[in-house]
Formats: C-alpha cells, sequence, structure tokens
C-alpha cells in the first residue's frame, strides 16, 4: 500500500512537472509570437518601402523621407528618380504648379545620371520658364536619357529664346543619350544641324519623334531622320516636310513598319502659303510597306486652300477639320479615303451635307467614330447614314443643332431610329444651358 501510495505521488509529481515545463514553453512561445507580430517600421526591408514610395507623390514621398535614416536612403534609391516631370513657371505671375527651385538642385546635384524619362512643361508662357527648362537640360551631362519630352502648354514659350541657347542645350542631350527612344519637341527652334548629332548618336534606338511646328527644319532634315533611324515607328511633323522622298525613305526594306504618322495641315495667312501635292504612287508605296498604319491628318485650311488634296486615293485613317470645310471637300472625302476610321468636322455652313454623308457611308467601310459640329444635315439622311454604319459606330458626337427636322423624323424621334439602328441607346449632344 504504501509503495502504491509513493508511486502515485510520484506520477502525480511527473505529471505536474510536465505541465509547469510545457505551461513556460508555451509562454516563451507566445512571448516570441509577440515579438514577431510587433515589426520594427524603421527596419522593414528596403525594397518593400521603395514599392510604398513607387505610388506616393513626390510631396508625400519627401515627408516620408523624414521619418527616419532608412527611410530617407529608401527616398534617394535610383529607382525612384527614373521618371520625372519638371512644371516650370513663374510663381510671381503664375498660381500654377511648379517644380521648387531647391529640389532641382538636389535632381541635378544627386539624381541627374539616374534620369531616363524626362519631361519639361512649360505651364506658362513665358520666355524665363522655357530658359529654366533649357539651363535644366545642359546640365544634364551625366544623362542617358530614354525619352524626353519638351512641353509648352502655352505658346510661344520655347519659340522665344535664342535658336543658339535651345539648341546648345538639346544637343547636351543627343549627345550623352545614346539610347534615347522618344522625343517630343512641338514648337521648338530646333534645326537641321542638332537633328543630324540626334541621328549620329541616337540612330539605332530612336522610336518616336514627334516635331510639329518647328519652322527652322527642312525637308532634307526630317529625310536625314528617316535614312538613318530605321526603327523608327511614330512620326508626327508638319506637311510642308513631308515629301514624296520622306515616304519611300520610310517605305524602304530596311525601315521597320511605321505604326503612326501624323501630319499637320496648318495655314496662318489665307492665300499666302502654296501646298505641294504628294504623288499617289509615294502613297502607294508608303502603304504596301506598312499596310496597318495609322495615318492622322489634321487640316487647319481656310477652304479656297483645299485644293491640292483629296483629288485621289490617300490612305488616311483619321481626318479632323479644325476650320471650316465645303460640301466639295466633304465630297471628295467619300471618294478618296477608303480606309477612313475616323472622321471630325468643326464647321461647314448652312448647306446640308446629306448626300456627302451618305457618300461617305457607301466608301467607307471602316468608319466608326464621327464628330459634327457646326453643320447641318437633314434627320432622313442621318437616320440613313446610320443605318448604312450600323454598329460599327462605335463614337457618334452630333450636336442636336446639327439635325434638321423634315416630314419623316422630328427631333423627338430620330433618337430611337438611331439607337435601333446602333444597338444602344443614344442621344444628340446639347449645348449646355448654364
Amino acid at each position: 500500500m504504501k509503495r502504491g501510495r509513493k508511486t502515485n505521488e510520484a506520477n502525480s509529481s511527473s505529471s505536474e512537472d510536465t505541465i509547469e515545463k510545457e505551461s513556460k514553453r508555451h509562454k516563451v512561445v507566445e512571448k516570441k509570437t509577440i515579438v514577431v507580430q510587433s515589426p520594427d517600421w524603421a527596419n522593414l526591408l528596403q525594397d518593400i518601402i521603395l514599392q510604398v514610395f513607387q505610388y506616393l507623390p513626390l510631396l508625400d514621398r519627401a515627408h516620408a523621407s523624414q521619418v527616419c535614416r532608412s527611410w530617407n536612403q529608401v527616398f534617394h534609391m535610383p529607382d525612384l528618380w527614373r521618371c520625372f516631370e519638371f512644371e516650370l513657371n513663374q510663381p510671381a505671375t503664375s498660381n500654377l504648379r511648379t517644380t521648387h527651385p531647391e529640389l532641382i538642385k538636389q535632381i541635378i546635384k544627386r539624381h541627374s545620371n539616374h534620369l531616363q524619362y524626362v519631361s519639361f512643361k512649360v505651364v506658362d508662357s513665358s520666355k524665363e520658364s522655357a530658359e529654366a527648362a533649357c539651363d535644366i537640360l545642359s546640365q544634364l551631362v551625366n544623362c542617358s536619357l530614354k525619352t524626353l519630352g519638351l512641353i509648352s502648354t502655352a505658346r510661344p514659350s520655347f519659340m522665344d529664346l535664342p535658336k543658339s541657347h535651345f539648341i546648345s542645350a538639346l544637343t547636351v542631350v543627343f549627345v550623352n543619350s545614346k539610347s534615347l527612344s522618344s522625343l517630343k519637341i512641338d514648337d521648338t527652334p530646333v534645326d537641321d544641324p542638332s537633328l543630324k548629332v540626334l541621328v549620329a548618336n541616337n540612330s539605332d534606338t530612336l522610336k518616336l519623334l514627334k516635331m510639329s511646328s518647328c519652322p527652322h527644319v527642312s525637308p532634307a532634315g526630317i529625310l536625314c531622320v528617316a535614312d538613318q533611324c530605321h526603327g523608327l515607328r511614330e512620326l508626327a511633323l508638319n506637311y510642308h516636310l513631308l515629301s514624296d522622298e520622306l515616304l519611300l525613305a520610310l517605305s524602304s526594306e530596311k525601315h521597320v513598319r511605321l505604326e503612326h504618322l501624323r501630319i499637320d495641315v496648318v495655314s496662318e495667312n489665307p492665300g499666302q502659303t502654296q501646298f505641294h501635292t504628294i504623288q499617289k504612287s509615294s502613297w502607294d508605296a508608303f502603304i504596301k510597306h506598312s499596310p496597318k498604319v495609322n495615318l492622322v491628318m489634321y487640316f487647319f485650311l481656310y477652304e479656297e486652300e483645299f485644293d491640292p488634296f483629296f483629288r485621289y486615293e490617300i490612305p488616311v485613317t483619321h481626318l479632323y477639320f479644325g476650320r471650316s470645310v465645303s460640301k466639295d471637300v466633304l465630297g471628295r472625302v467619300g471618294m478618296t479615303c477608303p480606309r477612313l476610321v475616323e472622321l471630325v468636322v468643326c464647321a461647314n455652313g448652312l448647306r446640308p451635307l446629306d448626300e456627302e454623308l451618305i457618300c461617305i457611308a457607301e466608301r467607307c467601310k471602316y468608319l466608326s467614330a464621327v464628330g459634327l459640329g457646326e453643320c447641318e444635315v437633314s434627320c432622313s439622311a442621318f437616320v440613313e447614314f446610320v443605318k448604312m454604319c450600323g454598329g460599327r459606330l462605335s463614337q457618334l458626337s452630333i450636336m442636336e443643332e446639327v439635325l434638321i427636322p423634315d416630314q419623316k423624323y422630328s427631333l423627338e424621334q430620330i433618337h430611337w431610329e438611331v439607337s435601333k439602328h446602333l444597338g444602344r441607346v443614344w442621344f444628340p449632344d446639347m449645348m449646355p444651358t448654364w
């Protein structure tokens, strides 16, 4: 009996010891778990902080960088400075946003060699803001940009600068950036010699070039680019730079297929601009080489200046008339633009465009977007136009004032008929009353 009691006591004592040990072990585990669940934010992996910073606006990122030394180090990591937009204006005369001068100094000092995707947005029309952009460009001697955009939201901006000053700053980038793929320099005094520098240093990488309204560039200058930059896929320029030689250069076997060609046909002074004619054979060669190209043409001409255009078939896909265009010209559009996808007419006058719209519907089998401004169309002709185009009209923007009621349809009835043929609910646009 005593031996049994001792054995039971021993077993009981052993069980109590085991329970106590297990209890202590669980407490240790609990304490360790609590430590794991309370991370030290200052010691988070830098790549995680970097990912968070990439979603923050610049000002918030700067504020966050003041939290601790680790976060400040992440703030200056190269990955955060590959893409940057300089916004420039004169704070004394404007309340618009601008990049702080101290930040610009820091970028030039610590991150100029990290910049790859850069744009300069001059948000006022002052010469001083354009000069500031050039000053920054001229200091990017250690950069290797992939994309550069010079954007003027108000004219004249860059065109007010001495040409030599602008060219000098731009050449710094052209010489030091050996892999420039995208260049947007609309409304700037860029010239032929500077384009030769661009080609000499970036001919293998340039894919996009936008340079509308650059009066110092000649057809020979843009032809030099096309001859040497065989990887060019997107090009935007004024009509006076377009030539048969340029189209043939873009159509050579060495050149890749162009994806986007934008042509601005602009006249500032009626009757004083002579527009040349591009040969049909040049357009044919171009479209044979690049059959899927988007050819976008913006016309800002006066009525008497349209004579050289739409006389034979051209491969335009997107056509915009920014000024009034005659019934005759629109009739020729229907006969000569079989690849047309989008048509926007700012104004026409007071003569209904019934026959012209029907002709366009008959011959432009790919038309999917139409916009009419100050024009007139009878309701019956408009319904017939929509019926012929059918559901492929994904965009149809017509002001209510454009539609003229007739014996067949009133303004109250027309939206039902048009909706039926479109396969979706449609209403004409209405002029705001406020």
